[in-house]
């Protein structure tokens, strides 16, 4: 499956793919999340080349997911700001890391501190209902007519 395609499949998660499937661009939501806004912070912190950012930057902002702000008129100077859409990606780049840590480095690079209580915190996804931890094997999926 081409990766256009994926915006016409009636599937989450492909469609989700289509926005952020690249490498690339998850590392650069990384960086935003770390406080990077502005290009050539993204491209001296990545060591991507500067067509190639261009082309993820500005497929973020075509997809909502990052808005550009001006901070300098001449030249021209545009800083890349997290939309709510944007920050709604981060359980997504927490749980990457989890696995990361887990299955790929020996010593994580990185800690997680929840800022109210001061203590190192682990994700888990929870039941909203109940907020008992949920894995694979304790949610059902009910498919609408079309999505399988």
């Amino acid at each position: 499956m081409k990766h256009r395609a994926l915006d016409d499949v009636y599937c989450s998660v492909a469609r989700t793919l289509s926005v952020r499937g690249y490498r690339w661009t998850m590392l650069i939501l990384r960086e935003a999340f770390r406080g990077t806004a502005r290009f050539d912070a993204f491209q001296a912190r990545l060591g991507v080349g500067r067509t190639l950012l261009s082309d993820r930057l500005g497929r973020l902002v075509d997809e909502g997911i990052f808005e550009r702000v001006r901070y300098r008129e001449r030249p021209e100077r545009y800083e890349y700001h997290l939309t709510r859409k944007g920050l709604d990606l981060y359980p997504v780049l927490v749980s990457l890391m989890e696995w990361g840590d887990r299955y790929k480095v020996q010593d994580p690079p990185v800690r997680l501190f929840h800022k109210a209580c001061g203590e190192e915190a682990e994700p888990h996804l929870v039941c909203s209902h109940c907020s008992q931890p949920v894995g694979p094997f304790d949610l059902r999926a009910e498919y609408a007519p079309g999505a399988w």
